[in-house]
């Protein structure tokens, strides 16, 4: 292993090195430009490829279709961006395509201001494309999380043949930390699964884990790869039948995983535990300082912080603190709020939300949380 100290974006970029990355397609756009940057001057050595394409809606594609090849991908954007690659997450979903896709979130709507932070692309990482679909999303607040939740979201993809999100911020891209470098055999990296022999291949036939193996393009195999509604074979199947298995295939292969898609950490959390602050990202960051600070005041707090955004386990959840008030803290209106209000429906759920261009202070996060406490 090596040592180093770095930020949050060149730890993305490492993460996916380290777990196999061999393409990039991207396009320039702050404040998640650097990862871009750096991988272009590393990756090619390494046998990869990056290439800057015209937009974000062909980087996108173009890691989709490089995927195909039997290759690792990945693409790196912000908000804006982000919008711009929906048709192709869907795309992804529905041709169950291994993809990483980096959300680097900024402020906003529209341009926003570019160079300052925000946690508002919550519910668009969730809900980005039209249909019914689960795409896993991973939220890290450090240096070394982002590179080890980049490595996961690399494991996911190709464990379920999803496209996965990393939702990082502005904050967590410039911010520069200690950072661990695994030496290969250091860490467990999945690989994907391809059918064997070659011939004519059925890319949509599930094994029993209801993940199909993927034939690769080049390598022998007779397949089509088909967007619309379809058969194990990919041809199009416009019926009810064909239409409930496959899109119940797609959900459940996701959700029968939560035990390795989810993840959190809770901090203090005993029986005793009064009331809970739950919050995710670099805003958890400044969370957990506000919950000691509380606790040195007398408050018996605890805190729950989410690696995990989509999907959430609701029964971990549940057994996680048996705390009676719940405090959601986040860098929006209150977007996570809304699933952890339904999850907690036995307790007492309140939204924190702060908007705040830069990384909420000790105070602010105090003064919102306090009127619940």
């Amino acid at each position: 292993m090596k040592k180093t100290f770095t930020s949050g974006n060149i730890a993305i970029a490492e993460g996916a090195i380290t777990a196999g990355l061999k393409f990039y397609a991207g396009y320039p756009i702050t404040p998640s430009s650097e990862i871009m940057e750096y991988l272009a001057e590393k990756l090619p050595k390494l046998n990869g490829v990056v290439v800057q394409m015209e937009d974000e809606i062909a980087s996108i594609n173009a890691a989709i279709g490089a995927s195909w090849t039997g290759v690792k991908s990945m693409t790196a954007t912000s908000g804006p961006g982000f919008s711009l690659m929906a048709e192709a997450i869907g795309l992804a979903v529905i041709t169950e395509t291994p993809l990483v896709i980096v959300d680097v979130m900024r402020a906003g709507p529209s341009t926003g201001v570019p160079t300052k932070t925000s946690q508002s692309d919550v519910l668009q990482a969730r809900w980005l494309a039209h249909g019914d679909y689960i795409v896993p999303c991973y939220t890290p607040w450090s240096v070394q999380e982002a590179y080890d939740l980049t490595i996961k979201a690399f494991n996911t993809a190709e464990l379920l043949r999803t496209p996965v999100i990393v939702l990082s911020d502005a904050v967590m891209a410039h911010l520069w930390e200690p950072l661990t470098i695994y030496d290969q055999g250091e860490v467990d990296i999945v690989e994907r699964k391809i059918p064997k022999g070659v011939g004519i291949a059925l890319p949509y036939k599930p094994d029993p884990d209801l993940v199909p193996p993927m034939p690769i393009f080049g390598k022998g195999y007779k397949t089509i790869v088909e967007s619309l509604t379809h058969d194990e074979r990919g041809y199009y199947a416009p019926h009810d039948n064909n239409y409930r298995a496959l899109i119940n295939r797609l959900n459940m292969k996701i959700l029968k995983r939560l035990d390795y898609i989810f993840d959190y950490e809770t901090y203090n959390c005993t029986s005793e535990c009064h009331y809970m602050l739950l919050s995710y990202g670099s805003t958890a960051r400044v969370t957990y300082i506000a919950m000691l600070e509380l606790r040195r005041r007398g408050y018996n707090v605890c805190m729950l912080r989410l690696k995990t955004l989509w999907p959430l386990d609701r029964e971990r959840l549940i057994s996680s603190c048996r705390a009676r008030k719940i405090v959601v803290v986040e860098n929006n209106i209150g977007k996570i709020y809304m699933d952890i209000d339904r999850v907690f429906k036995d307790r007492e759920v309140y939204s924190a939300p702060i908007l705040s261009l830069e990384l909420p202070s000790l105070r602010e996060i105090i003064e919102v949380v306090s009127i619940w406490l």
